[in-house]
């Protein structure tokens, strides 16, 4: 009988102490977690821990990845399919200004299938992660400081099977700051030559009616409101202590004061044609200051719009083909592009996905876009 209560007592102890060990270091993990802030993709690892042979062929792809110099335009769309256990990676560098916001959105037919997107600036002379998704993300935005070049790098899971949809595009930090106005009105930019070349325009000019509302571009507070110089009735913006100065001039009418707190879309005046502008059409001199001194502010306010994934619906015949004839492997998607190699008559290649009436390709010596006109689908 001793025995048998040994055993009742001591089994059910082990089982605790096992499930107290385990809470532990599920614990002592999160905490660590907590301090390090592992990447989503130093996280995935975790599960190949008994495959490190599958995770180390997925992680090349990606290092390759982040060599690639595949070029695209801004808004970019890419249709297609990933493939299990290809370890494919799609990576596209694209130029950026000050001002602008880089967004990056894979759209997927299976939601539960993960996705792990990055965007990279190249900085002293390499590329550096300034943006990393969760696990499974859909979405990334970074907005951009400092005019260069960017990568995005977006890698399905191993096991990953669906068909997507890629968008790369640009969009204003910004809002507009003309109400009812876009792009089209505005007449007169950066650096435009002024008073006969004896200086330049620092801004962009807006063109409305008079008296149609000006509107804050983003949150701040008004640092200066009055009427002198060449810029007659004015506001100034500040967006932060160390932020822009926004400056709106020209108004006919201000409807803020100093020190007064603005939301973006909050009237601050209405477009007129004071200080130096009495002899021109009415219109508004819209201009950016950081501590250097003046910028464009065209890429801050400049509008965009997004592509829909409805007009990339046509699926690829085959996710294989065959050249031809002889034909030259581009680094974008037009013949603006330069050429990485030419392939041969009845070269095979795998689609990887399609841009308008370009195919994004790879080859046994690497990617680039080629014409759907010049393969055969096999």
């Amino acid at each position: 009988m001793r025995r048998v209560k040994k055993k009742i007592i001591i089994y059910p102890i082990l089982a605790l102490s096992f499930f107290l060990l385990a809470f532990r270091c599920s614990s002592i993990t999160k905490v660590t977690d907590a301090i390090t802030k592992p990447t989503s993709r130093e996280l995935y690892k975790r599960e190949f821990k008994n495959q490190e042979t599958a995770f180390n062929l997925w992680n090349a792809a990606y290092q390759n990845a982040l060599s690639d110099s595949l070029q695209v335009p801004l808004p970019y769309g890419e249709k297609g399919a990933f493939v299990p256990s290809t370890n494919v990676t799609y990576s596209y560098n694209v130029k950026l200004e000050a001002g602008e916001m880089l967004t990056a959105t894979v759209e997927k037919d299976s939601v539960s299938q993960r996705t792990f997107m990055e965007i990279l600036e190249f900085r002293n002379g390499s590329f550096q992660t300034v943006e990393n998704g969760s696990e499974n993300s859909s979405h990334l935005e970074f907005p951009v400081k400092n005019s260069g070049l960017f990568k995005v790098i977006i890698q399905p899971e191993i096991a990953a099977n669906t068909s997507f949809f890629i968008q790369l595009n640009k969009k204003p930090l910004y809002g507009f700051p003309v109400s009812g106005k876009g792009n089209a009105a505005i007449q007169s930019f950066w650096s435009d030559v002024r008073d006969g070349g004896k200086r330049s325009h620092e801004g962009i000019d807006i063109f409305a009616n008079r008296g149609t509302p000006v509107v804050a571009v983003t949150d701040g507070m008004i640092s200066y409101t009055g009427d002198r110089g060449l810029g007659g009735k004015q506001v100034w913006q500040r967006t932060g202590l160390f932020g822009n100065s926004i400056y709106y001039a020209h108004l006919d009418r201000i409807a803020v004061s100093d020190g007064q707190s603005v939301k973006l879309g909050d009237t601050l005046g209405f477009v007129g044609n004071t200080g130096n502008a009495k002899t021109t059409t009415p219109h508004l001199h819209f201009g950016i200051y950081q501590t250097g001194g003046a910028v464009n502010p065209l890429p801050f306010v400049y509008q965009t719009k997004d592509l829909k994934s409805s007009a990339f619906a046509n699926k690829e015949k085959s996710s294989i083909g065959k050249l031809k004839g002889k034909a030259n492997l581009r680094l974008g998607p037009d013949t603006n592009y330069g050429i990485v190699s030419q392939l041969l008559p009845n070269d095979t290649i795998s689609i990887l996905g399609r841009h308008n009436d370009w195919l994004h390709i790879q080859t046994s010596t690497g990617k680039g876009f080629l014409h759907k006109s010049l393969i055969t689908y096999l």
